[in-house]
């Protein structure tokens, strides 16, 4: 069993790019797969392993500088979930592109999963995504506002073009675990809202802590690991991606004529050259020879 964990944590590192050697480092030796970003602002990531290498890891990054009092989420899995390890340097953890914005400085009210529902179902309580489309496209809470944003990036410019719809309205946003919305509550404090709330611990922590019959979640929530997505109590959901774009899609989008595996789907049939879905064949060609190759070896009987 394998155990997957998320974090983040903001803090400021005077030298990320010095933190980096001896992470890798430990992550390699105790068989510790998955990503992490180091910036000046602090520490995002997703990783797998066995416990003991889970723990060892958490002890370090615990360790740096201003991450005493870091928090996680965990995971598990019965097949490793990353194929490989890595640790990089990044301008932010997530980006949003904002210079001013400083979660360490103020953030908006947190509010905990039983009291989620309650709070964006109040009238004069404007919700809002704060995720990509491809992610809001297989899940989302009841009565969300999509800004339609494919990168992080462009909520600034769509708050700008949007805010005045929403004019004496308390503001809730939402995100996978958490880390978008304590830039982009920070961002609209910045902006002159007074009440913004955000979901803590993300659309993860409520989907485990919030009873199915009790939630306002409809669908699934995407997650950048092997699982793709995930329902209520983190049950792994019926998702892959799609390996030309890396968008999530459902049982029923493989049927799609615009599906190929390993190749497109119609969310991209019309976005990649035909030398690119040649390059995709070659590559899916190469993978299924390989794990054939596996599955020859394993099962061989030793004369």
């Amino acid at each position: 069993m394998y155990v997957i964990c998320a974090l983040y944590h903001f803090t400021r590192f005077s030298d990320p790019a010095a933190i980096k050697p001896a992470l890798l480092e430990l992550c390699l030796a105790h068989d510790v797969q998955g990503s992490l970003l180091l910036a000046d602002e602090g520490i995002n990531g997703t990783f797998a392993g066995p416990r003991a290498g889970i723990d060892a890891v958490l002890d370090h990054i615990k360790a740096l500088p201003g991450c005493a009092d870091l928090e996680w989420k965990e995971a598990h899995s019965d097949h490793p979930p990353f194929g490989k390890m890595k640790v990089r340097i990044k301008k932010e953890i997530v980006t949003m592109g904002q210079p001013n914005v400083d979660p360490k400085a103020h953030v908006g009210h947190y509010v905990e999963p039983e009291g989620w529902n309650a709070l964006i179902q109040a009238d004069d309580v404007v919700l809002i995504d704060t995720r990509n489309d491809y992610e809001v496209g297989i899940g989302t809470f009841e009565g969300a506002i999509d800004p339609k944003t494919e990168t992080f990036g462009e909520f600034p410019a769509w708050w700008a073009q949007n805010k005045d719809r929403f004019h004496n309205k308390r503001v809730a946003m939402f995100c996978t675990g958490g880390i978008r919305c304590e830039k982009s509550t920070n961002f609209l404090i910045g902006e002159g809202v007074e009440d913004v709330y955000h979901l803590k611990g993300g659309i993860l922590r409520y989907l485990e802590e919030m009873p199915a019959e009790d939630s306002t979640w409809q669908g699934e929530c995407f997650v950048f690991d092997s699982r793709v997505s995930v329902g209520h109590g983190l049950k792994i959901g019926p998702h892959e991606l799609c390996h030309g774009c890396r968008r999530p899609i459902s049982p029923a989008d493989t049927q799609n004529p615009a599906f190929e595996h390993g190749v497109s789907c119609h969310q991209c049939i019309d976005d990649t050259s035909d030398k690119d879905k040649m390059r995709f064949r070659e590559r899916q060609k190469q993978i299924m020879l390989t794990r054939e190759r596996r599955k020859n070896h394993q099962g061989s009987i030793a004369p």
